[in-house]
């Protein structure tokens, strides 16, 4: 774990509750215990700096007591957050079936039941009407624990073993184990300490794993025998690069095993024909530093995504046999505005998914030597990504479409006959109709005078008076695009006239590598000036005003929200961040901690002088000052690998001891799980409803 233990005495404040007035309720007190450190000669005091020592007991009844003062300045509002809950459960059909998928002479889907927390994995054999084989109740093997959440989960190739791995903490650390489907058997051998990855080789009796480190990163890859002892499992590699991460994949060809080593801004592939388990990995092409490439396969070629003299990445090909630069083969040039997202490869297609100009869009590549084409889409916001493509030999291409308003659906494309079927849409119970809504793509103009597309929601015939209730959400990190994707929980504030927003800042990937690269580094604050265009758009045009303002981020976008929030408080009513990196310099200093080292290429590194006093310029801890601050809420994860729990923590202490307002600012972490929160479906939609009870009550609170 993430921790640090000094020899100091720890003194928190206590609670003080009247039950009948929560203005007699007082936040703890974390106590300033001064702790200095030096560098480039800044000398630097972290008054809160104990409360990374998880392990001391004052520790975690501050934890509980920051808890105790949220639950009791939230009281008021449990009657909503039931309401809340109530209109959003009944929306979902609980008991509900995926669109199945085939995979060799199997169907295979997942199914939830009424009242249970968790997906039940099946399949039939031959026919839809067949038999139903359970492989796996999660809810089974969720008993007893507070959380559980499922890794890996593949099928051998002849469809008799399942490998799967369950975390029961949060920490994103995973146990494999093996069942055997024809007898309900489970093996005895469990491997501890896994990660996300895992590939079956064809003798279905092999498979390959990935294992951690100290510092949570995936570092060794292992190949194990179903049946014979994990200790004796043998080393395939080590990587002993910190910065880069191992995962492990099977072709959907199947003929090859790809060992995939990647940092935040290089990758090396190497490969291995899965009939050889007992053979080594051969290296596709030596790393470069930045430069990336990942590899797919089809019939007598290697298909390379890379990005080596093409920003936005084109495909190049070559034989299999003949893997030098020298052999490689254009397929798709690069193209400075649009970014090749990834490929999916079918024995006679290539479907490929590009984003041009913040739209997603499909490709498809014919291997007879007809033109490609693309799929078509009518809604002007929306977004499309591949889903469910096991099989190798077909023709049909199974993707999900879904807007702000068109809920999930799963279509299956003829590729051959250029036409498409939906296999189911999500159903929304209650009468929901999208012909109620309204979706807009608007554009802000940051302060160097980029335009930065939001993404918008509303109901129908509201009025644009300046002064509608209005929740704008951020990401804007690592190249990832935060996509208007469907959500059935929204419509419980849109319903309520709220207007629901996505900011789709730079440091996101909504407009290409170069967006991306345009809000990392030092670069990095133009995810926050450009955050602040998008809201102060919103107000200048007359969806809302200052008052009337909630954002929300987490994680990368949490650290979006204290930043912008220490930069114009005015601009906010209310905030919540969750699970928030808002001590980006202190962890980024400590190179023990999990993704430090790999995130240099990220952030920079703060032991390089210029990245010191950069990150610091805007580091939300790091910035807290005397003044006006909104109503915030800020949640955190106790067994949190990606955002260590004292992040949020040391904020919120830091942020009680200097504010000069009275607005209400709550911590609230979860004890029991790590950086997604709540593991289960029902106590999921629990928390969403804890937040939009929040937002409602701070940002409606006059009216």
């Amino acid at each position: 774990m993430r921790y640090f233990v000094i020899g100091l005495i720890f003194i928190t404040g206590s609670i003080m509750m009247d039950c009948n007035s929560n203005n007699a309720v007082k936040p703890p007190v974390a106590e300033r215990i001064p702790h200095r450190d030096t560098l480039f000669n800044d000398i630097r005091t972290d008054n809160y700096h104990w409360l990374r020592d998880r392990d001391n007991p004052k520790v975690i009844q501050y934890l509980k007591d920051e808890n105790a003062y949220t639950e009791a300045m939230t009281k008021h509002t449990k009657k909503l957050q039931e309401t809340l809950y109530n209109e959003m459960l009944s929306r979902i059909k609980q008991t509900d079936l995926s669109v199945p998928v085939k995979y060799g002479p199997y169907f295979y889907y997942t199914r939830t039941e009424k009242g249970k927390q968790y997906p039940i994995y099946c399949r039939k054999k031959g026919s839809l009407k067949a038999e139903e084989e359970v492989l796996l109740d999660e809810n089974a093997l969720a008993k007893g624990h507070k959380f559980f959440s499922l890794g890996v989960f593949e099928v051998s190739p002849d469809h008799r073993y399942l490998a799967y791995s369950t975390d029961t903490t949060g920490s994103e650390t995973y146990t494999i184990q093996i069942k055997d489907l024809q007898t309900g058997k489970v093996f005895p051998e469990k491997i501890p300490n896994t990660y996300y990855s895992l590939a079956w080789a064809n003798d279905n009796r092999t498979f390959f794993y990935t294992v951690l480190d100290a510092a949570k990163r995936p570092f060794k890859l292992y190949r194990h025998r179903l049946g014979e002892d994990p200790s004796k499992d043998v080393l395939m590699h080590h990587e002993k690069d910190e910065k880069f991460f191992i995962s492990v994949r099977r072709s959907k060809s199947g003929q090859f095993i790809f060992m995939d080593l990647s940092s935040q801004v290089t990758s090396e592939e190497r490969f291995l024909p899965a009939n050889r388990p007992q053979g080594a990995f051969k290296i596709f092409r030596p790393r470069t530093y930045k430069v990336e490439y990942y590899l797919n396969h089809q019939g007598d070629y290697f298909y390379i995504r890379t990005n080596d003299n093409a920003i936005n990445f084109k495909l190049m090909r070559t034989p299999v046999n003949k893997i030098g630069t020298e052999s490689w083969q254009t397929v798709i040039p690069a193209n400075e505005k649009v970014m090749l997202e990834s490929i999916e490869p079918f024995k006679d297609f290539i479907a490929v998914l590009e984003r041009d100009n913040g739209q997603k869009k499909i490709r498809i590549l014919p291997q007879n030597g007809t033109p490609a084409y693309d799929i078509d889409f009518k809604e002007p916001v929306f977004t499309v990504s591949f889903t469910g493509n096991k099989e190798y030999a077909t023709d049909e291409l199974r993707f999900n479409y879904q807007s702000l308003i068109t809920p999930s659906s799963v279509y299956d494309y003829n590729m051959r006959l250029k036409t498409r079927e939906l296999k189911k849409r999500q159903e929304v119970l209650g009468g929901y109709d999208p012909a109620n809504y309204t979706m807009e793509r608007l554009w802000a103009k940051a302060k160097d005078g980029t335009a930065i597309p939001i993404s918008v929601v509303f109901r129908k015939g509201l009025k644009k008076n300046g002064s509608n209730p209005t929740l704008l959400y951020g990401y804007g990190a690592y190249g990832i695009t935060i996509d208007p994707y469907f959500s059935s929980n929204r419509f419980s504030l849109i319903d309520r006239g709220f207007i629901y927003a996505i900011a789709h800042v730079r440091g996101g990937g909504a407009l290409g590598r170069q967006w991306y690269e345009d809000g990392k580094l030092l670069k990095k604050k133009n995810t926050f000036t450009d955050f602040i265009a998008c809201a102060e758009y919103l107000i200048g045009q007359k969806y809302t005003d200052p008052e009337h303002l909630a954002i929300m981020g987490g994680s990368a976008g949490g650290l979006l929200m204290g930043a912008v929030t220490n930069m114009r408080p005015d601009l906010f009513k209310a905030v919540i961040a969750h699970v928030p990196f808002v001590d980006v310099l202190n962890t980024m200093l400590d190179p023990t901690l999990p993704l430090t080292v790999i995130e240099y290429d990220e952030w920079g590194n703060p032991h390089i002088e210029k990245y010191y006093w950069y990150i610091k310029s805007y580091s939300p801890y790091d910035n807290v000052q005397p003044k006006e601050y909104p109503n915030m809420l800020v949640t955190a994860g106790l067994n949190d690998p990606r955002v260590s729990y004292w992040e949020p923590a040391k904020w919120v202490a830091k942020l009680r001891a200097l504010k000069t307002d009275n607005h209400l600012l709550l911590l609230k972490t979860n004890m029991g799980a790590g950086h997604s929160g709540a593991s289960g479906r029902y106590d999921y939609l629990k928390e969403v409803a804890f937040d939009y009870a929040f937002l409602i009550d701070r940002i409606l609170e006059k009216e």
